[in-house]
């Protein structure tokens, strides 16, 4: 295991005082002021010679005083770049400095960066600061700089696991994926994949709409043991794929959770949202914010085509998968390139106004498993402008007859793409100018799709970038109390945007109480909704529905005008899903059918099937299929 820090520390006789493991990275520690300004090109070497990520960083001796390391970097930084916040994390040599615009720090290929590493000894990382104040992205933060030590030491035991086989031949064996939840339905999405050396999670989360067992996965199995579990990677953040993560620690999980930047801040919100939910319904939650710190702890953040090993024989690169933000399709290499396994999580195979479309070209590909939401014969959506224009339409219409709108939704994905929708459309004229109100925890995932820019599309990227981000637009009014909620209800006509997208629980189903009776009202139902919710019912022609109303099960008479509307949807519709497989790079040899209604995903499976030739299979829950 530590051969490879000897081999390295070998080459650099007297230079290198301490080497470490950051997960596979490996960082080396010298207390040579002049090697650290200047290697020659020694590290680069060894980073050619044996194909692994390696920093030089100042041992903890050579750091320079916080307050005079503060003073030089806002000498050195144009002031225009409004540095915003500094976190040292002393134990790694570490300064993070977060500001408005972060390109004027990194400087002309990384030259203001350089600069401060020499000036200060501090190796600089760059975050960018949030355009809407935050407490949730506030907090995060401060759980990662917190306790760095334990953070070093976690990472080190990381990299210890990952390294422990590495001078031996990587194995070309046996390779399999068992359906933990997601087979066959949507929700509890959870996978586990098992080689020779390593398992490893595939998602962990919950069946929001459902009760009882069938609401999580099934980890009660003899192939799940959580001690032997190697490493989980979250796709990405919504409940049914992300919820039940928290739990995992509290069981005794101590291993990391691999997850873009943005996965890891809106999956701890939601998992915070979670808990606060399960006490205002009078439950005890599955797990409490002690918990979620812990999953914060123990992430390790990927950018989209970064590559690294998890484990002895496997390696993982995330691609963009179009869906939500930081939203990844999981590129797996197993063995000695032996097996290439996709996991596209949830995905959009289509240019949203938020996000580039998913990508489907790979290095290598042998099996992919994919989504069904709406795989089905009956799913073919219509195009982004057709569902646009009835959708302004329809709430043209409400608000010139005076009433209100409300658009309950998932808080994350769907809701941003509405709301740049009417952002623009008011800025147009083709909405009249009335508030849209944004309740429930969406501004705080509003907030942290300005910190994460280069994860969004072109345009929104650059209206961010050019101070024009539409966000922060006036249109958008915040209501973060009980008492702004009840001007919001008893105001004029309005548009509301609140969580849950299938009024179970949260901000939607309060404003439904009070709006369900006036026939002037619409409601639009956008983002999927599954069975046994409100949502659901309403969807399929319900008028009188039972909502929970402090407690108790109230029945409500719905008068207010429902519209379903599904063009705007961040998975992929069927033609979508069929064009990303009939034009995916290389061509699968199987394709593993999941997270769908049973008759959308075998729907999907025989389409795919007979267009492409290729082995497609639908499991069932709790089925282990091989791989190789």
């Amino acid at each position: 295991m530590l051969e490879i820090l000897e081999n390295i520390t070998g080459r650099l006789p007297g230079l290198i005082q301490e080497a470490n493991f950051e997960g596979a990275n490996i960082v080396l520690y010298t207390k040579n002021e002049q090697f650290f300004k200047n290697d020659n090109g020694k590290i680069r070497e060894i980073v050619n010679d044996l194909k692994k990520r390696i920093e030089l960083r100042a041992d903890t001796k050579l750091l320079k005083d916080k307050d005079e390391v503060e003073a030089k970097i806002r000498e050195i930084v144009p002031a225009d770049a409004e540095i915003t916040e500094f976190f040292f994390d002393f134990h790694r040599s570490i300064i993070t400095i977060e500001a408005k615009r972060p390109g004027m720090v990194i400087g002309k290929q990384g030259s203001i960066l350089e600069e401060i590493r020499k000036e200060t000894m501090w190796t600089p990382q760059i975050q960018r600061s949030s355009a809407i104040k935050s407490k949730i992205t506030d907090n995060i933060r401060s759980v990662l700089y917190a306790k760095n030590t334990e953070r070093r030491k976690f990472l080190h035991s990381v990299g210890e696991k990952i390294y422990s086989s590495w001078t031996q031949e990587k194995s070309d064996g046996w390779s399999r994926v068992t359906i933990l939840g997601g087979g066959r339905q949507v929700g509890r999405s959870c996978f586990l994949l098992q080689t020779e050396n390593s398992r490893v999670l595939l998602d962990c989360g919950i069946d929001v709409a459902s009760e009882g067992k069938n609401k999580f996965p099934v980890l009660n199995v003899p192939e799940f043991n959580i001690s032997e579990l190697d490493a989980v990677i979250l796709s990405h953040a919504h409940l049914d794929h992300s919820g039940l993560l928290p739990y995992l620690y509290k069981m005794g999980y101590e291993g990391p959770t691999y997850m873009t930047a943005p996965t890891r801040d809106i999956s701890s919100l939601l998992a915070l949202d979670f808990i606060g939910v399960s006490y205002k319904q009078a439950v005890a939650p599955l797990f409490s914010s002690t918990d979620v710190k812990e999953l914060v702890k123990k992430t390790i953040c990927l950018n989209y085509g970064e590559v690294t090993d998890i484990t002895p024989d496997i390696r993982i690169t995330f691609y963009n998968a179009g869906h939500v933000l930081g939203s990844s399709q999981v590129h797996i290499n197993i063995g000695n390139g032996s097996h290439n396994f996709v996991y596209s999580g949830d995905m959009k195979y289509g240019k949203t106004r938020l996000l580039d479309p998913a990508v489907n070209r790979f290095p290598r590909v042998e099996s992919i498993q994919m989504e069904s939401t709406y795989g089905g014969k009956n799913d073919v959506l219509p195009s982004r402008e057709i569902t646009e224009k009835k959708f302004t339409d329809l709430v043209k219409a409400t608000i010139e007859r005076g009433g209100k709108v409300l658009l309950p939704e998932l808080g994350l994905g769907h809701a941003q793409e509405t709301m740049l929708r009417v952002e623009e459309a008011m800025r147009t004229g083709e909405l009249p100018n009335v508030p849209m109100y944004v309740d429930g925890m969406i501004w705080d995932i509003n907030a942290i799709h300005t910190a994460y820019p280069d994860f969004l599309s072109a345009k929104v990227r650059n209206q961010l970038f050019q101070d024009n981000n539409p966000f922060t637009s006036s249109v958008f009014k915040r209501v973060g109390s009980p008492h702004e909620r009840k001007e919001v209800i008893e105001g004029g006509p309005c548009i509301v945007i609140a969580t849950s997208g299938m009024l179970v629980g949260g901000a939607s189903v309060e404003y439904l109480k009070n709006f369900a009776e006036n026939k002037d009202n619409l409601l639009i139902l956008s983002c999927y909704q599954g069975p046994g919710s409100v949502g659901r019912e309403l969807q399929e022609g319900a008028r009188h529905v039972k909502i929970e109303d402090d407690g108790m099960m109230k029945n409500l008479d719905v008068n207010m005008q429902v519209e379903l509307i599904n063009g705007l949807s961040p998975h992929s519709g069927r033609n979508e899903l069929i064009n990303y497989i009939k034009n995916m790079q290389p061509r699968p040899k199987k394709i593993i059918i999941n997270h769908g209604e049973v008759s959308k995903s075998l729907d999907l499976a025989s389409s795919l099937y007979k267009a492409n030739r290729i082995e497609t299979v639908v499991p069932r829950g709790l089925e282990t299929l091989r791989l190789r």
